[in-house]
């Protein structure tokens, strides 16, 4: 899953606060995601940051969230 530090995670579950948006601030095994609606900022394992998001948003635009690999031609 190609994500990347300043996209925004729509996420399935939301914080406590009721917000479902997180901008990401750290990738690597694990992910520091800030809660858009109160700040608060969290360091969750990347495994399960990737199980809950729904969409990615990079520059205001969605992003897939698992693109297609390309094809390797064995013909050559």
């Amino acid at each position: 899953m190609d994500v990347q530090v300043g996209d925004i995670l729509l996420m399935k579950k939301p914080h406590p606060c009721g917000e479902r948006q997180f901008s990401v601030g750290r990738v690597g095994m694990d992910f520091r995601i800030r809660c858009t609606g109160c700040g608060r900022e969290v360091m969750i394992p990347r495994a399960k940051v990737e199980r809950n998001i729904k969409k990615i948003f990079r520059n205001g635009e969605e992003v897939e969230k698992n693109p297609p690999k390309p094809s390797q031609d064995s013909s050559i």
